[in-house]
């Protein structure tokens, strides 16, 4: 057993360098999506903050940060998509099947990958959010928490986002559920209260796993909430611990078996 985990985590390793390289070859879209979530940092906070009214009277920039945090998470699911898709189309997925390799390395490198970009583009964003005003108000394990709650939301999407892209096999494909995506970034508590909305509208914002992070961050960041009467609103950080293992709970096996029931 254990030798299998560790040719397991070995061949992950590999997968892992594999992109890493290609990254390091083709540094342009690496550089861009690190870029794109400070262009909405500075849309948001700049073009349209002055119009947005927090409930308190607190400052906007403080309230929206947190925000966009948990929403680059999110949108990072589209990049991994389409690698997944791509390689796929391209054959790459089918001649390490024919490897002797453990059967989860792929998807497992795919995801280590995507991680420490992930990591780089919250670090950006981070940046920038310090560069336009926010703070961190709280205590130092508190801000390590908010960002490890980030970081598990991220890593939860990311199975998402690799199960779609094997699902799909198709880059156009991935280009229409790409649309899908903003959707969930926007109806959140992201940019405004879900108290809001109309009471539907504002009850799918509150359960929206995106919303449970955002909130948590800002509780645990010292920024101004929104507040809420809900229990999902009252509780999350829980939900924000809960929504993503349930994601990784159902998406990581079925992304395992997606690979491994991929015709050679």
């Amino acid at each position: 057993m254990t030798g299998r985990l560790r040719w397991a985590v070995a061949d992950g390793w590999t997968v892992t360098r594999r992109d890493l390289m290609h990254w390091a070859r083709e540094p342009a879209p690496v550089v861009v999506g690190l870029l794109f979530p400070v262009l909405l940092v500075l849309m948001f906070a700049f073009l349209f903050g002055g119009a947005m009214v927090v409930p308190g009277g607190a400052d906007y920039t403080e309230f929206l940060l947190p925000g966009m945090f948990a929403m680059t998470m999110v949108f990072g699911m589209e990049a991994t998509m389409i690698a997944v898709s791509t390689d796929a189309a391209r054959g790459v997925t089918d001649r390490f099947r024919s490897m002797p390799m453990a059967p989860s390395a792929v998807v497992v490198g795919r995801c280590g990958a995507d991680m420490l970009n992930s990591a780089a583009a919250l670090a950006v964003i981070i940046v920038s959010g310090l560069l336009v005003g926010w703070r961190a108000h709280g205590s130092l394990g508190a801000t390590a928490g908010a960002v490890g709650l980030l970081l598990l939301l991220r890593f939860a999407m990311l199975w998402v986002g690799i199960y779609l892209g094997l699902v799909l096999r198709n880059p156009e494909a991935v280009g229409m559920v790409q649309i899908l995506i903003w959707p969930i970034g926007f109806l959140a508590n992201t940019f405004v209260p879900p108290a809001t909305m109309p009471g539907w509208l504002g009850t799918i914002a509150d359960w929206n796993p995106l919303s449970a992070t955002a909130a948590a961050a800002r509780e645990l960041f010292g920024n101004p909430g929104w507040g809420g009467e809900s229990w999902v609103a009252q509780h999350s950080v829980l939900m924000a611990l809960i929504w993503p293992l349930v994601l990784v709970a159902v998406f990581f096996p079925l992304s395992v078996r997606r690979y491994q029931r991929m015709s050679v």
